[in-house]
């Protein structure tokens, strides 16, 4: 019971000295990425539980400056791959090259790609054609590519944070479902408020412009990636949790209502999209442990790109975010965050 109490002690003890840390990233992150404080939580929130984010929104919201910001705070060995329609497999994964040795001998050696790195940026992701996105599948979640029959391990840790154009934007291509079920999180990047574009016009068109410092390295984000998965998570909160996903499947006794509405739902994978990032919520809010209004909070960044409307709900002028909203109001009796 003592050593009990002891462990509970200190896991509370690394929480707290966590918040602590990660208030001070986010003040750093906010010198150069103004207001938007919800983006910026939830792709925190990301790379707190070891997954990746992808963010939508239309050019020139600063998603790219964002993720060139993070991987600065969070002292991440970063890189980046422009994604147009040319862009081939071995653009981004590496290739084997036959080198000619000066004594006449020949072998090949590999070259590694942009994808080996701790922070991958994806710009425009969805400009690339399918063959290309899909050559991110396998670093995405087995952390490994696989060239040349050989199995060679990504940067640890690796986190793939991915901007997209919206869909109707012309010279894209959809994401294929089986990659975007990889993103733990779409972020959505709205407009800025009037102030808060005020405060980017001042912030950026004057001499001199603010710059992030380095708050974590890559030993201390495996740590705090630790502790999150510690974070204790009352029954209450997996309850919502599989109340929610299980409510969103057209198949599923609790989503028979959906079944005009949805063409399919969301898998195993959200639930647990929402079980890691409803504690990495809780912590930068200042909480030791979650509730069913992290819950709510997340419902739409954790299901909206595992889900798809039926053709019948398109041409009714629905969206996945009302049908999310209308669920999580009916389950959690709290609404969705917008």
């Amino acid at each position: 019971m003592a050593s009990s109490a002891a462990a509970d002690t200190a896991l509370v003890a690394e929480i707290e000295a966590l918040g602590e840390r990660l208030a001070e990233a986010r003040a750093s992150i906010s010198r150069r990425f103004i207001g938007q404080e919800k983006v910026v939580d939830l792709v925190l929130s990301a790379m707190l539980c070891g997954g990746h984010a992808l963010l939508v929104g239309l050019p020139g919201l600063g998603k790219t400056r964002l993720v060139d910001t993070l991987g600065t705070v969070m002292g991440l060995d970063a890189s980046r791959i422009q994604f147009t329609p040319d862009l081939m497999p071995a653009d981004i994964l590496g290739s084997e090259v036959l080198e000619t040795a000066g004594d006449g001998g020949r072998a090949f050696r590999f070259l590694e790609g942009p994808i080996f790195c701790q922070l991958l940026l994806a710009d425009e992701i969805n400009r690339a054609s399918p063959r290309t996105q899909s050559a991110l599948l396998q670093a995405m979640q087995e952390k490994e590519v696989t060239i040349g029959g050989r199995h060679r391990p990504l940067g640890r840790p690796f986190h793939v944070l991915a901007t997209q154009n919206p869909i109707e934007q012309e010279g894209t291509y959809p994401l294929p479902e089986a990659q975007l079920d990889r993103f733990l999180v779409q972020v959505d990047v709205d407009y800025p408020s009037r102030d808060v574009e005020r405060a980017i016009l001042i912030a950026t068109t004057g001499a001199d412009e603010a710059e992030a410092a380095q708050v974590f390295d890559a030993g201390a984000l495996i740590a705090a990636q630790s502790v999150i998965r510690r974070m204790p998570v009352g029954e209450k909160v997996v309850e919502s949790i599989l109340d929610l996903v299980r409510a969103c499947r057209p198949g599923e006794a609790e989503g028979r209502d959906l079944e005009g509405s949805l063409a399919w739902g969301p898998g195993p994978r959200a639930a647990q999209a929402l079980m890691l990032t409803v504690r990495a919520r809780a912590l930068l809010h200042g909480r030791l442990a979650p509730s069913t209004e992290d819950v709510a909070a997340l419902a739409l960044a954790t299901l909206e790109h595992r889900m798809a409307l039926s053709f019948a709900a398109r041409a009714r002028g629905e969206t996945l975010s009302d049908v999310i909203g209308r669920v999580t109001e009916r389950v959690l009796g709290l609404e969705a965050a917008a």
